[in-house]
């Protein structure tokens, strides 16, 4: 029994458990991708017109990536209490959207309805938090497959959720809003109190390599499969029982990364777990050169960053120290005669606050490459309804699970590759992310120029691009700004994607696709659209663009400014590279 004991709690904490349980739960954390799905219901309910289910999606976007209040509360409260929070607000949301879906309490106005799709989606920001942050706790050097993994599932949600209805066969799609509003609750609450930090970077072992490549194993056949089950149903008619068997497929490959931390409880006590030092700190090799280190003047003041000469950092390493021993004696005079007022700063690498990440240029450009990167990404998931339709596809439910797809697998691929660059190379992760911003500028010139094929091939190269940035960015900013904060620093870089989808849908790609609009309308003696509308012929909403001119423009400049973004990423690439040097050098020694 004693033994049993043992094994039972050597299992409970281990960290592979943990990471394993954020992987569930983060495939119930992308309710922000449903949206597509449960709209028309909302808008057939409530009698909505379009631009009211699209103040609904922005409410939406706001409240999936406005996360100041969960990045603030994880510095201070348990997981468990984060994910219960985060449970609360989702199952009152969309709970009570349910409830009026359904007519069994009346409807609320407008902006109350916006409320309530804010604050249900906002719990997922409790959750992608807790996972985030608790799995980087447990990983610290490998934050690249953890980020990517994670963010990756995320993704997943649409999916799976999509599935698990069709298993109803019910011709009700409200239960779709049911599901929503009590899937993602019950999946927390039953994981509330196996999320945590459990001192994983003391339960390092040699197999974590084979770990890892076990569950981009899974990764891979969940979105192959997924990919294939999709295809299957929408041009084959399948019986009930065969959409119960694949559906069974699914949740054994969710279920089966459990055997990770089976298999490493029930392993011999022979293999031991190492520890694993934060970047932060030196490892045991550099023991004797860190207090030297700290000793230096180059660490003690922040001045001496910038105040030093630009080639100072080309310098042999002898005559640097000289060098920067002379610049902080003149800065020690000065502070003494009052010239100047030494404060001591964090460097890249150490733990910032969200106030002090603000004030370094670093940071910025981040937040900036990522709002063009993501934020055009975005505008193209939202829209691609409009954009399939605007060039001859009828259905555009094929390229809204493609994309889905496509971004998880982007996601995990942008994790693992960039994870690569930082270990074998100690280079920068933003490399990664610089490429995947080219990737989606192709993608979007391929959207402008509406050639045979190009909306599957645009949406494969936009999804890998975009899903990559949710797998570099965070995972550089907890390298460059600590892990302590992370939290809040995490959910203030998200507001760069609904203020990118802002700019790049909300006043740029809607006002050219209306202007076009307009246009064809008048060229088809139509009347004023506000005319028809009033007349009852504009049931739908605007009206609709037709051809490849609908997005060219849009497309282009989205496509110019993801090359703007890809340069900015090599900015940050030239900024930082010496400090991914000093972060990951013990990785390669």
């Amino acid at each position: 029994m004693g033994k049993f004991g043992d094994r039972l709690r050597a299992f409970s904490t281990n960290r592979w458990l943990v990471f394993v349980a954020a992987m569930w739960l983060q495939s119930m954390a992308g309710i922000g991708y449903l949206f597509g799905a449960i709209s028309p219901v909302v808008k057939a309910a409530l009698g909505y017109n379009q631009r009211q289910l699209a103040a609904l999606g922005v409410a939406k976007d706001l409240g999936d990536c406005v996360g100041f209040f969960a990045g603030s509360l994880s510095a201070v409260l348990p997981s468990w209490a984060m994910l219960l929070i985060g449970a609360a607000q989702n199952f009152l949301g969309y709970g009570w959207l349910w409830l009026i879906v359904t007519r069994q309490v009346p409807a609320l106005p407008l902006w109350m309805m916006c409320v309530l799709i804010f604050v249900g989606t906002n719990g997922e920001t409790y959750f992608n938090t807790t996972a985030l942050v608790t799995c980087i706790q447990n990983f610290p050097k490998s934050r690249g497959p953890t980020v990517g993994i994670m963010k990756g599932f995320a993704g997943l949600c649409s999916a799976i959720l999509t599935q698990l209805y069709a298993v109803m066969h019910t011709p009700d799609h409200a239960t779709l809003v049911f599901m929503v509003a009590v899937g993602p609750s019950l999946v927390a609450i039953g994981l509330m109190f196996i999320i945590r930090p459990v001192g994983g970077h003391r339960q390092v072992r040699p197999s974590d390599k084979n770990s890892f490549l076990f569950i981009y194993t899974i990764c891979l056949l969940l979105a192959s499969y997924l990919v294939g089950v999709m295809l299957v149903q929408d041009f084959m008619q399948l019986s009930d029982n065969m959409v119960n068997f694949l559906t069974v497929i699914l949740l054994i490959l969710l279920i089966l990364p459990i055997a990770i931390p089976v298999t490493l409880t029930l392993s011999p006590k022979a293999q031991h777990p190492t520890e694993e030092a934060l970047l932060s700190e030196p490892s045991k090799g550099e023991t004797s050169t860190s207090q030297e280190k700290e000793d230096q003047p180059e660490v003690i003041l922040s001045e001496v960053e910038e105040e030093k000469p630009k080639d100072i950092d080309s310098l042999p390493p002898s005559e640097r120290r000289k060098r920067i021993a002379e610049l902080q004696t003149k800065l020690v005079q000065a502070a003494a005669r009052g010239g100047v007022r030494i404060r001591r700063q964090p460097h890249r690498g150490e733990n910032f606050t969200l106030m002090q990440a603000w004030v370094k240029a670093d940071f910025w450009l981040i937040w900036f490459s990522l709002l063009l990167g993501s934020g055009s990404g975005l505008t193209v998931i939202d829209n691609l309804g409009q954009m399939s339709q605007s060039v001859g596809f009828k259905d555009p439910h094929i390229f809204v699970s493609l994309t889905s797809i496509w971004n998880f697998l982007g996601r995990v691929g942008g994790g693992y590759f960039s994870e690569i660059i930082v270990r074998e190379h100690t280079y920068p992760r933003h490399v990664a992310l610089a490429i995947a911003q080219i990737l989606m500028a192709a993608g979007h010139f391929l959207f402008a120029m509406a050639w045979p094929g190009t909306m599957y091939i645009g949406t494969f190269l936009v999804g890998l691009g975009y899903g990559a940035h949710w797998a570099i960015v965070p995972a550089a900013v907890s390298e460059l700004f600590g892990v302590k904060h992370f939290g809040a620093m995490y959910n203030f870089l998200t507001v760069a994607n609904p203020a990118g989808s802002l700019v790049f849908s909300g006043l740029i790609a809607s006002n050219l696709y209306d202007s076009e609009a307009e246009k064809q309308a008048q060229q088809h003696h139509m009347a004023a659209p506000r005319l028809l509308h009033n007349m009852g012929l504009l049931v739908d909403g605007p009206l609709k663009c037709e051809g490849s001119v609908c997005f060219f423009v849009s497309s282009l400049i989205m496509s110019a400014f993801c090359v703007v973004g890809a340069g900015l990423s090599l900015i940050i690439v030239q900024r930082t590279k010496r400090v991914y040097a000093h972060l990951y050098r013990s990785v390669r020694t």
